[in-house]
């Protein structure tokens, strides 16, 4: 018998659980040593929370560079170095217990400012980010995501906890006053907190959101300064994303006129509510909203600028949590006008059933009429394309900007942008 097997028959499950934990501690730290301590020294910008994660990362790291500071910065979409940019193709967000250390031994090489990471509940919960010294931990929010693996929402926010307690000890963190789990991570933190949001208790006080279809008018406040912004990226979740950047810049005394003019220079972020417009007037929108909370937010912003209907493609990922599948069916009764079901990434499970899941809650909010189920995702964008009209906007939501799909035959080459360009060449709509 296999040893690993052996000892899940032989040891209680507690004494597995301490099993795993020693060894991936030990673990760590020999490829600490082995890689000479590439951690220590480093400034680290630790980012975690369910949505907004990436764009947090890449908007801060757009405002530290133009502020002169050099940078490294490792995310589930793009990964730079420096000034070199490159798309992530493991499909991870936090890497291989390795990749990361040879990440972070470049970047001491290099000599970068800060490094910034995108940090996940399972890498803080399977100790990958033991070891490595935090200097600010910043949260975005929480919301429902991870079951299948937390079981709970409190487990899942336990995990994330520990970027802010004594488990990564930072010397700073910074937190959303408007996240509804606010109070319980200022518990968990053991670290002086600034904070962001548009509750009157923020240390930066989001006053002002105005959405167009070009960006975002903005004004943040602090009691000593007031920062007017303009941002080129679209929705109220950016706003936020943004706050929590201008927060961690605040902090380490960027002034705010260098701030206000970076965020009117961030660059997109790949499928991060990324446009692609048509000659006929209406405008795609790609995204990678893979929770209820994330597929809610992208489509209100839609709403709030879209001139004619809101349509949106999605579907739910195989293999991940099952529960928010008939959620995400509601919200996207809740806030389209049109619904194209089909499949997201089946991994192992049949996309017949994960489909059945997500359209109960569709049904359950009464969706049925204004709802068509295609299985093949190229079909379900191309009707979209061709049933759209001048001041639309469609949505298309869960893979962002990955470059394959992970179907039950294996990784099937996918990039979300290209497609839709594809199709609009397709149907002459370009």
């Amino acid at each position: 018998m296999n040893p690993k097997h052996l000892a899940r028959k032989v040891l209680p499950k507690k004494g597995i659980k301490l099993a795993e934990e020693s060894y991936r501690k030990s673990r760590l730290a020999s490829v600490h040593v082995r890689y000479g301590l590439p951690a220590k020294g480093l400034k680290i910008i630790a980012v975690t929370g369910t949505n907004g994660k990436t764009s947090t990362c890449n908007f801060l790291n757009d405002i530290l560079k133009f502020a002169g500071l050099r940078t490294a910065m490792f995310t589930t979409a793009v990964v730079e170095m420096d000034g070199q940019r490159s798309a992530n193709t493991t499909h991870r967000t936090v890497p291989l217990t390795s990749d990361l250390f040879r990440f972070l031994k470049d970047a001491k090489t290099k000599k970068v400012d800060w490094v910034i990471l995108e940090t996940t509940a399972h890498a803080l919960q399977q100790h990958k980010m033991w070891g490595i010294p935090i200097e600010i931990a910043v949260m975005t929010n929480l919301t429902q995501d991870h079951l299948d693996y937390f079981g709970t929402m409190q487990k899942y926010a336990e995990a994330k906890a520990k970027l802010f307690g004594k488990y990564m000890n930072p010397k700073f963190s910074i937190l959303n006053t408007d996240d509804e789990w606010f109070e319980f991570y200022k518990k968990a933190s053991i670290s002086p907190i600034y904070t962001y949001g548009k509750d009157q208790r923020a240390d930066l006080r989001i006053n002002s959101i105005k959405e167009t279809s070009e960006g975002l008018g903005l004004v943040f406040e602090t009691k000593d300064c007031k920062i007017n912004a303009q941002a080129p990226v679209i929705g109220e979740f950016n706003a936020y994303n943004i706050a929590a950047a201008v927060a961690v810049s605040m902090r380490l005394e960027i002034s705010p006129d260098v701030i206000r003019k970076a965020i009117a220079e961030i660059g997109s972020v790949p499928g991060r509510m990324e446009l692609v417009r048509s000659s006929k007037g209406f405008t795609a929108v790609i995204d990678y909203a893979v929770t209820p909370d994330a597929l809610e937010k992208a489509l209100k912003a839609l709403k709030s600028i879209a001139k004619g209907k809101v349509s949106v493609i999605f579907g739910a990922t195989g293999d991940r949590d099952k529960l928010k599948r008939p959620i995400m069916g509601e919200v996207a009764v809740q806030n389209a006008d049109r619904i194209y079901l089909t499949d997201d990434e089946t991994y192992t499970e049949n996309g017949d059933q994960i489909r059945k899941e997500v359209m109960a809650g569709i049904l359950k909010a009464g969706g049925e009429n204004k709802t068509v189920e295609i299985a093949d995702r190229y079909e379900a964008i191309k009707k979209a394309v061709q049933e759209a009209k001048n001041g639309d906007m469609i949505l298309v939501a869960g893979l962002g900007h990955q470059d394959y799909r992970a179907m039950n035959e294996g990784h099937m080459p996918w990039q979300e942008v290209e497609v839709v360009k594809t199709i609009l060449e397709e149907t002459g709509k370009k």
